[in-house]
Parts: structure tokens; C-alpha cells; sequence
């Protein structure tokens, strides 16, 4: 059986991510920061309800969702802590196939946002 409070917290820091990323989105001065920022918290969110819909329509309702806050303010630094947050998280997820595959893209936003945010000046 999939443990309900790691799905809550996976869910959790990747709502919580979207939020982050819009007001880091709307305070930056840099154009390609706020672009790459934008597609970011867009897409996460939806890509983040698709996991919890799957998790929930393979297992059961997600409950008692934790708190989560962050102090980065960085948008690079607070990036790579949420892929390393998936990379190391994924692991005490259930490894339904459909599962996996949506934190993959959610990995792959990350990554492509990184990208964006490293080199697209």
C-alpha cells in the first residue's frame, strides 16, 4: 500500500513551488528570468494535480497535506533543491508506471526551467 503522508508531502512542496515561483516571477528584473519563471509555475501546478488525480484514483484521497515554506530566494538555487527534492523523493513513491511517468515530466520542467534560467540570459 502507498504511504498516503509522502504522496501529501510530495504534492505539498510541489503546489507550494508554483506559489514560490510566481512571486519570485514577479519580482525579478531580469526578462528571462521572469519568462522561464512564468512557464514554470503555470505548468507545475498542473502537472502536480495530474499526479495527485492518478495517485488518488490508483490508491486513495490525499490527506492532512503538511506545511511548507521556503527561505530561497534565489530562483536557480531554489530550483535545484526542488529537483533534488524529486530525484531523492520519487523513491518513496509508488512506482506505478503512470505515476512515475508524471513525476518524470514534472522532472522535466524542472530541468527545462533550470536550463532557461542558467543560460537564457
Amino acid at each position: 500500500m502507498a504511504d498516503n503522508a509522502d504522496a501529501a508531502s510530495f504534492v505539498s512542496v510541489l503546489f507550494h513551488s508554483g506559489t514560490n515561483a510566481h512571486f519570485m516571477h514577479l519580482q525579478t528584473d531580469s526578462f528571462s528570468v521572469h519568462s522561464a519563471l512564468d512557464t514554470y509555475y503555470h505548468e507545475i501546478i498542473d502537472l502536480t494535480d495530474a499526479f495527485a488525480e492518478a495517485y488518488q484514483g490508483c490508491y486513495k484521497v490525499i490527506t492532512n497535506y503538511p506545511n511548507t515554506f521556503h527561505s530561497e530566494t534565489d530562483p536557480v538555487k531554489y530550483l535545484t533543491k526542488i529537483s533534488d527534492f524529486v530525484r531523492d523523493f520519487r523513491v518513496h513513491l509508488p512506482k506505478d508506471t503512470q505515476l512515475q511517468n508524471l513525476i518524470d515530466e514534472i522532472a522535466a520542467l524542472i530541468d527545462s526551467t533550470l536550463y532557461k534560467l542558467r543560460f537564457l540570459k
